[in-house]
C-alpha cells in the first residue's frame, strides 16, 4: 500500500484526499518507482479544477524522483536500484510509490539530488522545448517571459543567460522582479505598477520582442501580442489567470503577421528517445552550473491542500516539492 492523493470530484483544494492504494507489479514497458520527492505544478491545479478534464476518480501529480523498485519486460534503460526522475502522463505522482510507463522515466545523475530532480523535470523540460523545439531562437534575440520568478521562470532566466538570449521578465512584486534579475533576466517589469506592453516597447526602442512565452493566459494575452515585433512568435503555454478567450485570428495580420502556438510538454516528450535527449540536455545545464534549481517551498504529502492553495494564490517563488 502507498499513500496517494486523489480527487473524486473537480473543484477547490478541499477535493484533495489522501488515501492508501495498492501499488502492484509492473507489466511490460512499465516500472515501479518508490518516490523520494514529488514536484508541484500549475497543471495539477488545472486538472484538479477540471480546466483540463480527467476521468474521475484520479490520482494527481505529474513529476517526481525516486528509486526504481521493479522493472517490467522490455524496459532496458532502467534497472532495479537506479535513481530516476520524470515528468509524464498519466497523473499520479502525488504518492509514496507507483507503477507507471517507463518510456518517459529518466535515469537521474548522481550529482542531482532527489529534491532537485522532483523540482526540475516538468519545469526544466518545458524550458527546453520553449527555447529549442518551438521556434528558432538565437543569441541576441529578445524574449518576453511572464511569471519570471516562478518555477519555470527562474529556470528560463538562467537558460536564456547561458545562451546569450535577452530575457525581459514580468512578475507581480518588486521582490519577485529582483529574484528574476538575480537569476539572469536582463530586465523585469512589475506588471502591477507598470503597463508591461509600453515598457517592453521602451526597452526595445519601439521594435518589440522576437518571442513571447506566456503561461499566465487570459490577463496577459492581448498585451503579449502587442509586445511582439512584426513576424514575432507568441507561445501560449499555460493559463494561470484563466484560459485565453476565443479571439479573431485575423488580428494577427494587422498586428504584424504574427505567429501563435499552443504547445504542451507531453507532445514533445511522447517519443522515448526525444524525451531522454531533452532530459540529458536539462541535466547537463544543471550539472554545469548554468541552471540552479531553486526550491522555495516544501510540504509533506499530507499538507497537499496548503501547497495547492499557496501555488494557486501565486504566493510561491521558484519550485515547490512534496516530501514523501
Amino acid at each position: 500500500m502507498a499513500k496517494t492523493v486523489i480527487i473524486e470530484e473537480f473543484g477547490g483544494s478541499d477535493q484533495l484526499k489522501v488515501v492508501d492504494r495498492d501499488v502492484g507489479e509492473p507489466k511490460a514497458g512499465e516500472v515501479r518507482i518508490a518516490h523520494r520527492a514529488v514536484g508541484l505544478n500549475f497543471i495539477d491545479v488545472y486538472q484538479r479544477t477540471g480546466l483540463y478534464p480527467l476521468e474521475l476518480p484520479t490520482a494527481l501529480g505529474m513529476e517526481a524522483s525516486g528509486v526504481i523498485e521493479a522493472v517490467g519486460e522490455g524496459v532496458t534503460h532502467l534497472k532495479v536500484g537506479d535513481r530516476a526522475a520524470y515528468a509524464a502522463m498519466p497523473p499520479g505522482s502525488y504518492c509514496e510509490a507507483r507503477v507507471m510507463p517507463a518510456a518517459q522515466v529518466c535515469p537521474l545523475p548522481d550529482a542531482i539530488s532527489f529534491e532537485e530532480g522532483a523540482a526540475m523535470m516538468l519545469k526544466g523540460l518545458t524550458v527546453q522545448y520553449l527555447f529549442h523545439r518551438t521556434t528558432p531562437i538565437k543569441a541576441g534575440d529578445t524574449v518576453l517571459f511572464h511569471a519570471a520568478a516562478g518555477g519555470v521562470g527562474l529556470i528560463a532566466c538562467q537558460w536564456a543567460r547561458s545562451e546569450g538570449i535577452n530575457l525581459i521578465g514580468t512578475a507581480g512584486t518588486d521582490e519577485k522582479c529582483a529574484l528574476a534579475l538575480e537569476h539572469g533576466a536582463n530586465h523585469c517589469i512589475n506588471y502591477n505598477d507598470q503597463d508591461f506592453t509600453a515598457r517592453v516597447r521602451e526597452l526595445t526602442d519601439g521594435k518589440g520582442v522576437d518571442v513571447v512565452m506566456d503561461a499566465v493566459g487570459a490577463s496577459t494575452f492581448e498585451g503579449s501580442l502587442d509586445s511582439l515585433k512584426p513576424l514575432g512568435m507568441m507561445i501560449s503555454f499555460g493559463n494561470a489567470s484563466g484560459p485565453v478567450p476565443p479571439f479573431n485570428i485575423g488580428l494577427l495580420g494587422p498586428k504584424g503577421s504574427l505567429k501563435i502556438t499552443r504547445p504542451t510538454l507531453f507532445t514533445h516528450i511522447a517519443d522515448h528517445a526525444t524525451c531522454q535527449d531533452m532530459a540529458a540536455q536539462l541535466f547537463a545545464k544543471v550539472q554545469s552550473g548554468d541552471v540552479k534549481i531553486r526550491i522555495d517551498q516544501s510540504h509533506a504529502l499530507d499538507d497537499i491542500r496548503a501547497a495547492h492553495d499557496a501555488l494557486e494564490a501565486r504566493k510561491t517563488t521558484g519550485s515547490t516539492i512534496l516530501t514523501v
